[in-house]
């Protein structure tokens, strides 16, 4: 289905990197082929706006630049990595005096033409859900997941293209290809608090609280999401809540990408899924999922 450019990120050579490792070899299952943009650099999140204002345009301009030389479009994972460099390509396009001046900073031009796609909408348009379908030899039947965009796929509104920004459907449709049970609420683009993760703990454990009872209430047994620092937020902040408001959840927390890949059978799943700070294997074991990997007796 052809070659893309790739902007891995630093979280999925690290903290997410279950995220990162699901991410290509899910593509690559489905004859997409990802090809790390060369000597990429990070694009600033999610620190730099809060550093300084030119710092924050010229990280992700610096990768603009180089998928520019690359041609064609650019594929990114990161919730917060496609936010910023779609976030600066939109500045620079209309914004001469930027472009200029930060052309004479990184050395190249950094206006970037073609379009920056999320990896979970380049499946849903490329692979569609009925081919999607068709692969699926591990269906997701029992599992009940809502899905979480956060807020950094969705706003503004133009981060979100082909879908609703307020109530955005792709990641429901392609989960309900796998055979999931999608449940419905109203709290997909809600904000976790992941930026104020280290400096405001007391307002980041209400947020994801709040998420949480939510998910319970529409009948949820877990969440699914696309963003490293949304995914890292709920699962270290969720038995947080216990000492703060009496209650403690326990609902795991998946990448959409590990959920694809699990469905398509993919043995190198459960290594994934092994990293995740809550084991997310004990809920599918309960289901019958097959997850490649030994279930405890």
């Amino acid at each position: 289905m052809g070659s893309y450019s790739y902007y891995p990120g630093c979280s999925q050579l690290s903290s997410a990197e279950e995220y990162g490792d699901s991410a290509v070899a899910v593509a690559q299952a489905l004859g997409i082929r990802l090809e790390p943009l060369p000597d990429w650099s990070c694009c600033g999140a999610s620190s730099a706006h809060m550093t300084n204002r030119l710092l924050s345009v010229a990280l992700p301009a610096r990768n603009l630049a180089r998928a520019r030389e690359r041609g064609g479009d650019l594929v990114v994972v990161c919730a917060a990595c496609y936010h910023n460099l779609r976030s600066a390509q939109i500045e620079l396009l209309e914004d001469e005096e930027m472009a200029s001046r930060l052309e004479r900073v990184i050395g190249s031009d950094p206006r970037f033409r073609g379009r920056i796609v999320h990896l979970l909408d380049l499946i849903y348009e490329v692979v569609g859900l009925e081919r999607l379908r068709e692969r699926v030899v591990n269906p997701l039947r029992g599992l009940r997941p809502v899905s979480y965009y956060g807020c950094l796929m969705a706003r503004p509104p133009e981060m979100m293209e082909g879908d609703n920004p307020d109530h955005p459907r792709r990641m429901d449709e392609l989960l309900d290809a796998l055979g999931a049970e999608v449940r419905p609420w109203s709290y997909k683009t809600d904000c976790c608090g992941g930026s104020l993760s280290l400096t405001r703990t007391d307002l980041v454990v209400g947020l994801v609280n709040r998420l949480f009872e939510a998910a319970e209430e529409a009948g949820a047994d877990s969440l699914v999401t696309a963003c490293p620092m949304c995914l890292a937020n709920l699962e270290m902040r969720q038995r947080e809540g216990k000492l703060t408001f009496g209650h403690e959840h326990d609902l795991p927390v998946f990448f959409f990408t590990e959920l694809i890949g699990l469905a398509l059978g993919m043995e190198e799943a459960d290594s994934w899924l092994s990293k995740h700070l809550m084991d997310p294997r004990p809920l599918l074991w309960r289901n019958g999922v097959r997850t490649g990997g030994r279930r405890p007796a």
